[in-house]
């Protein structure tokens, strides 16, 4: 824990910091990313800024969106989003959007889950679109787009609550074979 310092008539703020000073939140959190509080076991976090090669990246978020941790696949897609090529970060964003979406809807935020979920899949369509390349890394872009625009459309009419995160996960790279 760190301070922020304060100034005259406020009171100091306390905040959790890295080892090079930078504000972490070290709050536990649950398998779908909420912050628990302090003293709980939560969810063993994603190590932040991990640069992988597209196929690791790829391999572990579809680990965790099969345990149904959508949190923690957008987290591997956003280390993909900064540390990759330029001319690949609309891909990663837009995947990174649609982990962040179905968290959101897994959570029960029906409006926040409907609206990642159709911005990542026009993300990702947005990119294949300027490229020859359809299937990047082996990813299904046309089939993540049309999974992401179906669960929209699921949870905005269903309006019972959650989903099973691990029930709805995408295949990154299509169905599974028989």
């Amino acid at each position: 824990m760190g301070s922020t310092g304060a100034s005259p008539g406020r009171p100091v703020e306390t905040r959790d910091r890295d080892s090079e000073g930078r504000a972490r939140n070290a709050r536990p959190r649950d398998g779908l990313g909420r912050p628990l509080p302090y003293g709980v076991d939560g969810v063993a976090r994603q190590p932040e800024g991990v640069v992988r090669t597209p196929q690791e990246t790829v391999r572990e978020a579809q680990t965790l969106l099969d345990a149904g941790r959508p949190f923690h696949a957008h987290e591997v897609f956003e280390d993909a989003w900064k540390s990759g090529p330029e001319d690949e970060r609309t891909l990663w964003r837009g995947l990174a959007q649609l982990a962040v979406g179905l968290t959101h809807a897994a959570r029960g935020n029906v409006t926040g889950g409907a609206r990642l979920l159709r911005r990542g899949a026009g993300a990702v369509e947005e990119w294949a679109a300027e490229r020859a390349e359809r299937r990047p890394y082996g990813m299904d872009l046309a089939g993540l787009a049309g999974w992401a625009r179906g669960l929209a459309g699921r949870v905005e009419r269903d309006t019972g609550g959650r989903v099973d995160a691990g029930a709805e996960a995408p295949r990154l790279r299509g169905p599974k074979a028989p």
